[in-house]
């Protein structure tokens, strides 16, 4: 059995459910070997978990897909040439280009998503478009080879479409029934669609903060991308 090679990069500021709901799908695909990487294989603290004996994301040769998770960091982390730089060269070799949340954000920021369909957090899809990315409200998108998921949970959602693509169908159902992926929320506010109003609000008014701020990096970052 040929292995196949998963690699997660992360990031100071990532969200932790981002890339571990998906490693525990992708894990399970037959003859897969995970590895979960950062620049320079540095510890990373991911709201309140420290994530350590990390493999040094530059020493990691090639992939056969990789996994951009999301985070609050991604703000950061759009402007920082290296991180973006190994992005761009795991994706360039990867049969599968996926992203959970705000990770679309860093596969544009790496050029990637150019004329595109591609997913994000739904508080984030209107970064996407300086990039040049087409913003679609799906919770899981495939546009090509690429796969990108909605927030957080999404990346589940995400991991099962790709393992039905790499292994089939069967295999995907076996990893789903294996983990007891069977969601059945309390409630049915996790779309802005669906929440009531005032729950909108709220989140919103939490978000509010960040939104210039995130929107000023985007722009810059889509900037650098642009011929000189």
């Amino acid at each position: 059995m040929n292995t196949f090679h998963v690699v997660f990069p992360l990031y100071p500021g990532v969200t932790h459910l981002d890339f571990t709901g998906p490693h525990q799908v992708l894990s399970r695909l037959p003859g897969a070997r995970v590895h979960v990487a950062s620049i320079g294989g540095q510890d990373i603290e991911a709201e309140g978990l420290v994530f350590t004996r990390l493999e040094d994301l530059a020493k990691v040769e090639r992939c056969d897909l990789i996994c951009v998770p999301g985070g609050l960091g991604t703000t950061e982390v759009m402007l920082d040439e290296v991180f973006v730089a190994q992005i761009r060269r795991l994706a360039a070799q990867a049969t599968y280009v996926t992203s959970v949340c705000t990770g679309s954000l860093l596969l544009a920021a790496a050029g990637l998503l150019n004329g595109r369909r591609a997913a994000t957090h739904w508080a984030w899809r209107e970064l996407l478009k300086p990039f040049g990315a087409i913003v679609d409200e799906s919770r899981v998108v495939r546009c090509g080879n690429v796969f990108t998921g909605g927030g957080v949970t999404a990346g589940i959602d995400l991991a099962l479409t790709v393992a039905a693509e790499v292994a089939g169908k069967d295999v995907a159902q076996a990893i789903q029934l294996g983990i007891e992926y069977a969601p059945a929320p309390p409630f049915d506010s996790g779309r802005p669609e669906t929440a009531p109003e005032a729950v909108l609000d709220l989140m919103l008014e939490r978000m509010g903060p960040l939104a210039k701020g995130r929107m000023a990096a985007a722009e810059e970052a889509a900037a650098r991308l642009q011929p000189a």
